[in-house]
């Protein structure tokens, strides 16, 4: 069963990880992941980042599908995955500390959850 829209199908290998409801989720996910996996993920989102935004601002919120959600959420995941991968790069291990210091328990983009 897909968890994206079929447009959007390329993605689904990195739906389990990245399509998170959460910005606390999210934000695991980034550190958790290994910086191939990032890299991976930013790769693979980056040449339809634009398109993916244009489509969903589209559309309300409360009429996106449940596959147009989890595209919404992993392309919130995109930018958190986007600061690590082009600004913090290898100084990105540095930087996890101190989110394990300062949990992220709920944000603006978790009121559409």
């Amino acid at each position: 069963m897909a968890l994206l829209p079929e447009a959007y199908s390329q993605l689904e290998p990195f739906a389990a990880q990245w399509a998170l409801p959460t910005t606390a989720q999210r934000t695991m996910a980034r550190s958790n992941s290994a910086p191939e996996a990032r890299q991976a993920f930013y790769d693979a989102l980056s040449p339809l980042a634009a398109g993916v935004i244009d489509e969903l601002d589209a559309k309300p919120l409360e009429a996106l599908s449940d596959a147009e959600k989890r595209l919404l959420d992993m392309i919130l995941a995109y930018a958190h995955v986007a600061l690590a991968v082009e600004i913090q790069g290898p100084e990105e291990a540095w930087h996890r500390q101190w989110r394990d210091r300062m949990v992220v328990t709920r944000s603006p983009a978790d009121l559409a959850a």
